[in-house]
C-alpha cells in the first residue's frame, strides 16, 4: 500500500515552527552543541525549507529542501505522477557551510521523522521520535563506513519554541 504524495506532503507539517536543538558527538565527549532550527514551507507548501544553525564552530550551519524532487514543471500542481524514476518518495537535499551537500530519502509519520542515504563508504541514516505531544523530537544519526556496521554518530534532541 502507497502513501499518497499529499498525505506525505501533510506529514512534513510536523516539522514545521521553530526548534532549540542540543546535539552530542562521540568525537567530542562532554560536549553539547546548542542550536536553532527553523522549518517553514515555501509557498505553495510543496517544499520544506529546514535551515539549522549551532553556536560550535565545529558543527556546520546548513538549510535543506525536503519534498518530492521527481516533479516536473510540465506536469500540473495536483499531479503525482513522477518526472523520472517512477518513485514517489520524499527526498531531502542538504547543503552545509563546509560546502557539502548531500541527498537523503526522506519519512514522516506518528511515530517518527527518518532519514537516510546509501552512499559507500559513508552511508547515514537518521532517526528522530515524537515526544511531549510532538513539541520535542529525540534523534540518533548513525554511520556507516563499510555499509555492515552501525555506529551511533550524532544525537540531537529538538525542542519546539513556543
Amino acid at each position: 500500500m502507497s502513501i499518497e504524495p499529499d498525505t506525505m506532503l501533510r506529514s512534513l507539517g510536523r516539522i514545521v515552527g521553530a526548534w532549540r536543538t542540543e546535539a552530542t558527538h562521540p568525537a567530542m565527549p562532554g560536549v553539547v552543541v546548542h542550536g536553532t532550527v527553523v522549518a517553514e514551507w515555501l509557498e505553495g507548501e510543496r517544499f520544506l525549507i529546514h535551515r539549522a544553525r549551532t553556536d560550535h564552530p565545529d558543527f556546520p550551519d546548513s538549510i535543506s529542501i525536503i519534498g518530492f524532487t521527481g516533479l516536473d514543471r510540465v506536469h500540473a500542481a495536483n499531479d503525482a505522477t513522477p518526472a523520472g524514476d517512477g518513485e514517489e518518495q520524499l527526498r531531502m537535499h542538504y547543503f552545509d557551510s563546509r560546502g557539502v551537500s548531500r541527498v537523503f530519502e526522506v519519512a514522516v509519520d506518528d511515530a517518527s521523522w527518518r532519514m537516510w542515504r546509501d552512499a559507500p563508504g559513508f552511508s547515514q541514516r537518521f532517526t528522530g521520535t515524537w515526544a511531549d505531544g510532538g513539541d520535542t523530537i529525540v534523534g540518533r544519526t548513525q554511520l556507516s563506513r563499510d555499509d555492515v556496521q552501525w555506529n551511533d554518530d550524532l544525537a540531537i534532541t529538538y525542542r519546539r519554541v513556543p
